[in-house]
């Protein structure tokens, strides 16, 4: 008899109905809590602060945009860094728990081919620099944004799920 590898099979998604009302009261619960809604990518901006510390400290403190966040040398020392630690640890946590930790490119035979892994790179990029330019991400401006009804935060959602969705449209391969 052959060894066989068995699988676990992956527990079901959760409702998306019911995923949307949890999301909906953790955001609630962060408005009460903290005063402020989530996002993500400020974090990215601080550890840029950070190591823009050891590389070029004179440049880093001198910048009006990072400076600020140099906060007596402690820019990770912020709510949103352990905000994003928690979400990862928790996301990584949750699909280790329901069997759905796998290592593949979703998308590679209908969004992109082969050139896949360098569109998603770089729309990426130009998300994160967008979400930047925006002062928010999708969570941060789009999210939370939208659940204190700021016009900017719909703006942001209408843009980008519509330049989201023309841009599946031109790098979508025919069959």
């Amino acid at each position: 008899m052959g060894n066989k590898v068995e699988r676990a099979i992956p527990a079901p998604y959760m409702n998306p109905l019911l995923a949307g009302v949890l999301l909906g009261m953790v955001l609630l619960a962060t408005f009460v809590v903290t005063g402020h809604g989530l996002g993500a990518t400020g974090f990215t901006t601080r550890l840029t602060a950070w190591v823009g510390m050891y590389i070029a400290p004179v440049a880093t403190n001198a910048n009006d945009y990072l400076g600020g966040m140099i906060e007596e040398g402690k820019p990770l020392n912020a709510w949103i860094t352990w905000q994003v630690m928690g979400v990862a640890l928790g996301a990584l946590t949750s699909a280790f728990i329901a069997h759905r930790i796998q290592f593949k490119m979703d998308g590679a035979k209908f969004l992109g081919g082969s050139k896949r892994p360098w569109t998603a790179l770089f729309g990426g990029v130009l998300a994160g620099f967008g979400a930047r330019v925006a002062a928010g991400c999708t969570s941060g401006l789009g999210l939370s944004g939208a659940a204190v009804l700021s016009l900017a935060g719909f703006t942001f959602l209408g843009t980008f799920f519509a330049v989201g969705l023309l841009t599946s449209r031109f790098l979508k391969e025919e069959k």
